[in-house]
């Protein structure tokens, strides 16, 4: 029984340029800002696209409450880019329980500088 307050097991990736390109071709976004080095000069690197961060929300709920689980609702809100190379660490928690609907609230963070990419994250999951 999932309760209110119950933490969601974290998902931590470590997000390289191969990624990226891969991602891109799976979504048809070329920008170069995302795979582009020199397109990107001035910045640490190419910058993640930001659709990838809701992929990896869904992920973690997926693998947290595998096949019984459907996300019916996500939205999230970016608070700083993410480049080529870096590591982020999804989190959450349960906020709200009833009738087999969860509510979760979660966030994504730039691990080594604690730097918040995504804020105001979280999904309406139906648990059957």
């Amino acid at each position: 029984m999932i309760e209110v307050g119950a933490e969601v097991p974290a998902l931590e990736r470590r997000i390289e340029l191969p990624d990226m390109i891969a991602y891109a071709g799976a979504t048809w976004d070329w920008h170069r800002l995302h795979y582009d080095p020199a397109y990107t000069a001035g910045l640490p690197g190419p910058v993640v696209d930001g659709q990838v961060f809701g992929a990896l929300l869904a992920e973690q709920l997926q693998d947290w409450l595998g096949p019984r689980a459907r996300i019916v609702r996500l939205h999230f809100r970016f608070r700083s880019m993410v480049f080529a190379g870096e590591t982020v660490r999804c989190t959450g928690r349960v906020t709200a329980v009833e009738d087999g609907v969860l509510a979760v609230e979660q966030q994504v963070e730039v691990t080594g500088d604690g730097r918040v990419a995504v804020a105001s994250a979280g999904a309406t999951v139906v648990v059957r």
